[in-house]
């Protein structure tokens, strides 16, 4: 009797996890350094998991010295994984802005080269509806040509496994590059005092 009833809660379980994950989708966003493109992802309520990795080259399989020497096509991009009943895209998107430097054409921060490119790559096309929206918003709020670039998204390729998480990993490392590189202080001059990290 006590396995029949194990066997029942779990089914229920199992059946309630898929009845959950109905409405789990992936949104992939370039910002520069994808170690700095987590956090501010992985504070929003609904967003499941980020990982960081590649998108947007032609090269198969890359690795971090191929994209980050450039030639590959791809950029650093953090796929965000989320639960849509939670989350919307739109408001992802709000987080993305708000964590990059949208006018910067040679790449983001210290990190320089088209790797390093701001760029929200879509999956549907009311994402892409959504994302060309939210750059015309973003265009006319700060009164200038928008750099970032939307585009189909494509292949994502996780990192290695020691980019995954870096900002919790290796907090003081993290923290010192995030500051040796001035992302905190170009973010407040574009867009106004940043939140906490």
């Amino acid at each position: 009797m006590r396995g029949l009833i194990a066997v029942l809660l779990l089914l229920v379980a199992v059946a309630g996890s898929a009845e959950q994950s109905k409405n789990i989708r992936t949104a992939i966003f370039a910002g520069g350094c994808f170690w700095c493109m987590e956090p501010p992802f992985d504070k929003v309520d609904g967003v499941l998991q980020t990982t960081s990795g590649y998108s947007g080259g032609h090269v198969k399989n890359p690795s971090y010295e191929q994209v980050s020497a450039g030639g590959t096509g791809h950029a650093e991009v953090v796929q965000v994984t989320y639960d849509a009943d939670k989350v919307s895209y739109a408001q992802l998107l709000d987080v993305f802005w708000r964590n990059v430097d949208p006018l910067d054409k040679g790449g983001q921060f210290c990190d320089r080269g088209d790797q390093y490119r701001s760029e929200i790559f879509y999956g549907t096309e009311e994402e892409k509806a959504l994302a060309e929206a939210s750059k015309k918003r973003v265009a006319t709020k700060l009164g200038k040509k928008i750099a970032t670039k939307i585009k189909p998204a494509s292949t994502f390729y996780p990192a290695e496994r020691y980019h995954q998480n870096y900002y919790q990993r290796n907090p003081v490392r993290y923290k010192y590059y995030r500051y040796r590189c001035g992302r905190d202080q170009r973010l407040e001059e574009v867009w106004g005092a940043a939140p906490s990290h």
